[in-house]
């Protein structure tokens, strides 16, 4: 949630329609194997509707960047290819999207920059809304001001993310003596924010493209009196060391997209010379959120 790749953030998006039915949520443009996941069909029948209260008083938040070569994870070239960066960029997004899909929520609000596409998990009801403009600090805190009650913002880099390491904060006492989580990051921001009253000011101000984000965003919610609670810190994929690390944790799309970019084949033709007009430029110091 940190470093912020260069982009045009505020891109106009589509907006998915709402789910008016419970059921197992079935992902859109499935790039591995055929057929339905039978991940999704974990959410019990007995936990109703999608969008009702009873399945979770969170209010989830993703906040993303459509997987376009060039424009996101600019720091893993080389040694891959702007498209291949794009590739585990998207499926990075889709696993994470999957995950929130399956575990309870209040509503489930993608802010992209950018368009859908099929990583987009259908049936989950999504709304999808466009990113505000300003940086990443002003972008955050726009996404918390479309919330009406307690939310729990999260990035699209993470794709180790699981339903396990969101139960805190999606189960039925997530808010009991809570104000506020808190999901740190090994490179020094935060993978995870969450606010049991989505102030924008809370984030709003706070330095986003310094290793040192995450304590002082964590300061901004101690120095305001809010009770945190801290959720297990988690590696973002920002670097090709990053991306192999995460696939090790990951189980997912994203760790069989990343295992298929490492066949002998593939590392050959990425340790070859590349291009300049296929070598995007990126902040040498920048820690690329492609938010």
């Amino acid at each position: 949630m940190t470093y912020p790749e260069r982009g045009v953030p505020g891109e106009a998006a589509t907006t998915a329609p709402a789910a008016t039915t419970a059921g197992p949520v079935v992902p859109a443009g499935r790039r591995h194997g055929a057929g339905g996941d039978s991940r999704y069909d974990e959410r019990r029948e007995d936990e109703g509707p999608a969008d009702d209260p009873r399945a979770g008083g969170t209010i989830l938040l993703v906040i993303a960047k459509e997987p376009v070569p060039g424009r996101v994870k600019t720091r893993l070239v080389p040694p891959y290819t702007p498209t291949e960066a794009a590739e585990l960029a998207a499926a990075a997004l889709e696993d994470t999207l999957e995950v929130v899909a399956r575990v309870p929520a209040r509503r489930r609000v993608l802010v992209l920059s950018g368009s859908t596409g099929p990583w987009l998990p259908t049936g989950a009801g999504f709304e999808v809304v466009p990113q505000a403009t300003g940086g990443l600090d002003e972008r955050i805190a726009a996404a918390f001001a479309l919330c009406d009650g307690p939310a729990l913002l999260l990035g699209m880099d993470t794709p180790q993310l699981t339903a396990e390491l969101l139960a805190p904060v999606t189960g039925p006492r997530a808010w009991d003596d809570c104000d506020a989580w808190f999901g740190p990051a090994v490179d020094g921001g935060f993978w995870a924010l969450g606010l049991a009253v989505p102030d924008p000011e809370l984030a709003r101000g706070v330095p986003m493209s310094t290793p040192h984000t995450g304590a002082a965003q964590r300061r901004r919610l101690v120095d305001a009196g809010l009770r945190v609670r801290d959720l297990p810190r988690l590696r973002d994929m920002d670097t090709a060391p990053d991306a192999a690390e995460i696939a090790r944790q990951a189980s997912g799309g994203f760790a069989a997209r990343h295992a298929e970019l490492a066949t002998p084949a593939r590392e050959t033709r990425r340790s070859g010379p590349e291009s300049p007009a296929q070598r995007p430029e990126h902040p040498r110091s920048g820690r690329g959120r492609d938010v």
